[in-house]
């Protein structure tokens, strides 16, 4: 990290780098103030408990690969050696499916799959639905129709239908599922930026930064961008909530993922044959990481909603 001085001549100083103890020093208080910090109502503290449980996930997604390569996790796959449904059991901590493999190892394996198809599918529908709202809440006119058109002709879709029709004409794949998904949520996120771009534009900022010169870009990258994007977290939050269970309703229909790669709607469609005859672990697990995940996912979004709405205040 390096500073950046300006003498009394006009002239740019470049001063040396901080030390890491330096720079540690500086973000210290912010993560005491954090750490310190106590929410006051109900949705803060609902969106602090979402967090941490959004963390261990993520830490789960994160080193999982690394136990199975230890051998600490079984194959998610093998499963010719293991007995056929058996119960959860010290050998299987959550018992075994109708393949004989593991329901633990698969479970956990499915964090880490769920978690790159949201992630994957929400950011290109960002890097696609901000843009086009940008543009046309700025420019107006025949661009603005044209998209609010398309837009809105595919917002009046059924969200599990054109999921649904989309991962059909794509087929199977982890990126042919989050491309199903992202063409879901686009136009939310093309209204939520045109609205707020189509206010900010009149501005006396933004006509003083025309009245000078400034382009069309520049206007969007400098001043725009900003004051746009703030509330795009709160339907970021909701819509990764939405997209684990869009997931899960593609993977029930075997439309998702590969038979191969773990996926908990897959493994709900799988355990449902069973479940009538009293095999109850092969549904519980995948079902309860699946709610536990949309849970926390939740609890972030209406905290985040509440703390933009002024109903919390920042730590």
């Amino acid at each position: 990290m390096k500073l950046m001085l300006l003498g009394d001549d006009g002239i740019t100083l470049k001063a040396s780098p901080l030390p890491s103890a330096t720079v540690l020093a500086m973000a210290t208080p912010w993560l005491q103030r954090f750490w310190a910090w106590r929410p006051r109502t109900l949705s803060a503290r609902l969106a602090r408990v979402g967090f941490w449980v959004l963390l261990v996930y993520v830490l789960i997604a994160l080193f999982s690969p690394l136990l199975f390569q230890l051998g600490l996790l079984a194959d998610v796959n093998s499963g010719l050696e293991n007995p056929i449904n058996a119960a959860p059991s010290l050998d299987h901590w959550c018992g075994t499916n109708r393949l004989g493999q593991d329901v633990c190892a698969r479970t956990i394996a499915g964090a880490g799959v769920a978690l790159q198809v949201v992630v994957l599918a929400l950011s290109l529908a960002l890097v696609v639905g901000v843009p086009l709202g940008m543009l046309s809440g700025y420019f107006g006119g025949p661009v603005d129709r044209v998209l609010v058109l398309l837009m809105d002709t595919v917002y009046s879709l059924p969200v599990v239908l054109l999921a649904v029709v989309m991962a059909f004409l794509l087929g199977q794949g982890l990126l042919n599922a989050a491309a199903a998904l992202c063409v879901v949520y686009v136009p939310q996120y093309f209204r939520v930026v045109r609205n707020q771009t189509a206010s900010v534009k009149a501005e006396l900022f933004v006509e003083a930064a025309q009245s000078l010169g400034a382009g069309p870009v520049w206007i969007m990258r400098k001043y725009l961008f900003r004051n746009v994007i703030t509330s795009v977290p709160v339907v970021l939050t909701m819509n990764a909530a939405d997209s684990v269970l869009m997931l899960g309703s593609l993977g029930f229909l075997g439309l998702g993922l590969p038979a191969a790669v773990p996926e908990w709607g897959a493994e709900l469609k799988q355990a449902l044959t069973a479940l009538p005859t009293g095999i109850w672990w092969t549904a519980l697990y995948p079902g309860l990481a699946m709610f536990i995940l949309v849970l926390a996912l939740s609890f972030i979004g209406e905290g985040l909603d509440a703390w933009v709405s002024g109903d919390e205040s920042s730590p």
